[in-house]
């Protein structure tokens, strides 16, 4: 079934517009909250994507996270070099780069918790229960379209 038509389509009422303008104030919000641990929104994703060992490496992490790998190689590097993960080539193939976090990057982690649920909440203050549910059954089937 096509929703949009050539005729219905406007750009500042469709489905894209508003996930980008949501995605790009969540961003914002989570940055800011995120400031005294010194890494942006995108970079808590990678972060908590490597210590809740849902992937292992820059491939891995790309396609969990949706972020492609040039993107993904200048934030792995901004990680590196703030001491929060480090790089090393696998011993079975050498092209593979294999991520893990270091002391520095886990005890990161470990604060994350105690931020990101605070703005996720005040984003969604105003769901009923029920909406949050319907709100992420029907995102999470957007996404695996």
């Amino acid at each position: 079934m096509d929703h949009y038509t050539k005729e219905n389509f406007q750009i500042t009422k469709s489905i894209g517009f508003f996930l980008n303008r949501a995605r790009n104030t969540l961003l914002m919000e989570m940055d800011a909250a995120l400031k005294d641990l010194d890494i942006t929104g995108q970079q808590m994703g990678i972060l908590m994507s490597l210590t809740h060992g849902l992937a292992a490496t820059p491939f891995e992490l790309s396609k969990l996270l949706g972020i492609d790998t040039g993107l993904m190689t200048r934030m792995l590097d901004k990680l590196e070099a703030k001491g929060l993960l480090s790089r090393s080539r696998s011993i079975d193939d050498r092209r593979v780069v294999n991520l893990t976090v270091t002391r520095k990057g886990q005890e990161v982690a470990d604060r994350i918790p105690d931020v990101a649920p605070k703005v996720l909440n005040q984003r969604l203050r105003n769901f009923s229960k029920e909406e949050f549910a319907e709100f992420r059954r029907l995102l999470a089937k957007f996404a695996d379209a």
